[in-house]
């Protein structure tokens, strides 16, 4: 069985405290097991790593080297965090293991590249994603199917800051990195981003804290209405589990560093209005 070792800013956070009992119960969970987890920097109002660890039925391990020398793949954590990616990553990706980023990427665009020379540096397969991209409608081809000139998503979350990867993500997995321009109206409580293709299409990301996430799009001949998506993180834990037993990411590079940009500019556009 292939061990999974953690990384994490702080252990007790929502995604390390669902993602065991997801792993344990996917499609290939008998082809793995959890291992070791390492925190850089425990909150004093969350579990400590020993206890989180007791209660995750994991390891607490010391460093970060003992997390990757004690592993076969590797989850760097830190939802919400990018600005820590880099350096929480940069063990795991000279160790030539499968190393999964959570969203947001990275920060900036520069800092994806990084990550992502890092790891062709050392032959270390790296893989990244919004969960929303794994939704079953996505998945499926529906909306890919009608060919798209204009697409447009809906989606919520605490800010913008945090939760506009999940469209971006969408859009981008659907429409490509060709975006040329973009344009964004709103404050921090809503948001419209509208991103222009160099071939004309168009793409509408609709950012408001309580709004579900939505996906609509319309091609020459068809268009298809998705007022809910579904079943996005077991798609997500599922996918995550064949990138780390084939070592071949589910995901373009050039995508996750474009998504990477786009937010990073996106971001920068909301609060220098």
């Amino acid at each position: 069985m292939k061990k999974i070792g953690f990384i994490d800013l702080f252990i007790d956070e929502w995604h390390s405290n669902n993602y065991p009992e997801w792993f344990r119960t996917a499609p290939r969970a008998a082809e793995f097991e959890l291992g070791y987890a390492w925190e850089e920097a425990p909150l004093e109002d969350r579990k400590p790593l020993d206890v989180w660890c007791k209660d995750m039925q994991m390891i607490p391990a010391k460093s970060i080297e003992e997390v990757v020398e004690n592993s076969d793949c590797i989850c760097v954590l830190a939802p919400s965090r990018p600005d820590v990616h880099e350096r929480l990553a940069e063990i795991p990706l000279k160790s030539g293991k499968p190393v999964y980023i959570d969203k947001p990427f990275a920060d900036s665009q520069a800092a994806a590249e990084r990550l992502f020379a890092l790891a062709d540096r050392y032959n270390t397969p790296l893989m990244s994603s919004s969960a929303l991209r794994f939704n079953d409608q996505l998945l499926s081809g529906q909306v890919k199917e009608v060919e798209p000139v204009f697409m447009a998503t809906t989606g919520g979350g605490r800010s913008f800051d945090e939760y506009g990867i999940h469209q971006l993500e969408m859009i981008v997995s659907v429409m490509g990195t060709e975006v040329r321009n973009l344009k964004l109206a709103g404050d921090e409580q809503k948001v419209s981003l509208t991103l222009e293709y160099a071939d004309g299409r168009l793409a509408q990301l609709l950012y408001a804290t309580r709004f579900g996430f939505s996906i609509t799009a319309a091609g020459e001949k068809k268009s298809v209405n998705i007022p809910a998506v579904t079943n996005f993180f077991p798609n997500l834990i599922a996918g995550m589990l064949d990138f780390f037993a084939t070592g071949k990411s589910l995901i373009a590079p050039e995508e996750t560093i474009t998504i990477a940009g786009l937010l990073e500019k996106s971001i920068n556009m909301l609060h220098n209005r």
